[in-house]
Parts: C-alpha cells; structure tokens; sequence
C-alpha cells in the first residue's frame, strides 16, 4: 500500500508532462519491460480457459491506474484513495456471509462526503468520477488478482497480465504522450515509477491474495486511504482540514468493520506448468 501511493504521488510530476493517460501507459510498459526480465512465463503452458481472465485483469489493472491517475490530476491523493476505496469494499461486503456489511458501505459513503466537503461548491466532479470509475476497476483487480495468483506460481501471471494492461491503454496513452513534453527524465521517472508499481507492489499484491480470503485482504486495505492521506501530505504537501481527517476515519473504520475471515481455508493450486524464472 504504501508503495502503490509512493508511485501515484511520484507520478504528479509526470503527469504534469505527459498527462494521466500517457503516465500510466508507460508506467505499464516499463513494468511489462522490468516483468519480463524478472520472469518468463511458460507462455506453451497457457491454457485456453486462462485466457479470459488474463485478459480481464490485464484490461482492468490498465485502466484502473489511468482513471486514477486522471483523479490524482484533479483531487487530492487521500480523497481519491478513499473515493477508490468505495469499490473494493463494496465487492468485499457483497461477498461477506453477513448482509448487514453493506451497512459499512454507506459509512464510507459519509466518510467520502466529508472528504470532498460538496457543501463548499468546488468539488471537482471530473476527478470524483475518475476515482469512482478506478474504483470500481480496483473491486474487480481483487477478484481476477486472487484467481490468477492462483493459477500461476510466483508473478509469472503479473508479468503476463501487465502487458496487456499496456496494450489496453495505448489508444488513450500514446496520443498523450506524443503531443506531450517527453523528454529524458519523464523517460526516467516513469521507469522508476514503474518499478514500484506495478511490478513490486503489484507482484506483492498478488502472494498476498494467494494466502488470503477477499474479506481479510480488504481488512488491511482499508489503511490504504490512511496511507494516501499521509504520503499526500509528505510528498505533495496537501494538508487536510479537520472534516477530512474525520471523514478518513470513517472510511477506514467502515473498510475494517465490513468484513469478516482470515486465512484461506485451503492452499492455491499451483501452475501445472510452473514458470521459469532468470
């Protein structure tokens, strides 16, 4: 979590050259770069019925770093973290045994209105419809990421699934980046990005979903808008009011208390076929 806002805080730079879409279009290029010399997957070992949801995630993980970074360019990081947030912990809730956790959805709601402060008139509904639209990307990455760490050992799926991420968003992505300023150190600083995410936090993400049920996983992300907050305020120095940091809290309290488990009851089935790796 805390590399995954690293890079989006890292990535205002950038965008400010390229634009959103053209930052997360070569944050997945590089990372698909930095995969592969990591980790060649067996591609002869694919499976046909693999294919769907290699090609699911690969679209879904793409487009939920562009629409967010298409947020980060217009709201603050904490805000479009906790706006984010709404989406995973809705999956999680719809998942859970118990109906009463969509209750914790609507606290979160609160949470995400207190953040945006609607009352002020200058909510930028543009950068809120982005974080929603990451969001619901960000609900549906957990469910495909679980499946496919559970088809392939190691990141050998992740090195998959980047490239089709990059190959997702190259109509929005490449445009942005040709009419835009690139030159050496955005080349540099996207690279760098990109080995923080997607490859470290992402590969991370995925041995965790490996060993966790959906609902413990979304326990620990609910930090994730608290992490936001603070690397917002470190990094970009966006210093939230009082009514912000109250409606951080709800949203994590809401993310924490909507779900319910632990371990996962049985050990992943590896690849029939691990991958080699270098």
């Amino acid at each position: 979590m805390i590399a995954v806002q690293l890079s989006n805080a890292l990535s205002v730079s950038v965008i400010e050259q390229v634009g959103a879409a053209g930052t997360a279009w070569l944050r997945m290029c590089f990372g698909a770069v930095f995969l592969w010399m990591i980790a060649r997957p067996a591609i002869s070992s694919l499976r046909r019925k693999d294919l769907p949801a290699l090609a699911a995630l690969g679209m879904v993980t793409g487009f939920m770093t562009t629409f967010f970074l298409a947020a980060v360019e217009r709201i603050p990081l904490g805000t479009a973290v906790a706006i984010e947030f709404l989406g995973p912990l809705t999956v999680a809730a719809l998942m859970s045994k118990h109906r009463s956790a969509l209750v914790w959805s609507l606290l979160a709601f609160v949470g995400v209105v207190l953040l945006t402060e609607p009352w002020h008139g200058d909510i930028d509904l543009a950068g809120v419809g982005f974080a929603l639209a990451a969001g619901a990307c960000w609900g549906l990455y957990n469910v495909f990421t679980q499946h496919i760490g559970d088809r392939f050992s190691g990141i050998s799926g992740l090195s998959l699934t980047i490239p089709i991420a990059a190959l997702a968003t190259l109509p929005i992505g490449l445009p942005q980046v040709i009419s835009g300023d690139l030159t050496w150190w955005v080349l540099a600083a996207a690279a760098g990005i990109a080995l923080i995410t997607p490859v470290i936090a992402f590969g991370l993400e995925m041995l965790a979903l490996r060993r966790m049920t959906h609902t413990a996983f979304g326990t620990l992300l609910s930090l994730e808008p608290a992490f936001g907050l603070l690397i917002g305020l470190l990094v970009l120095g966006q210093a939230p009011t009082l009514v912000q940091l109250l409606g951080i809290a709800l949203v994590i309290v809401a993310g924490a208390a909507a779900q319910r488990g632990g371990a996962r009851r049985t050990d992943p089935v590896p690849a029939e076929t691990p991958a080699t790796t270098k």
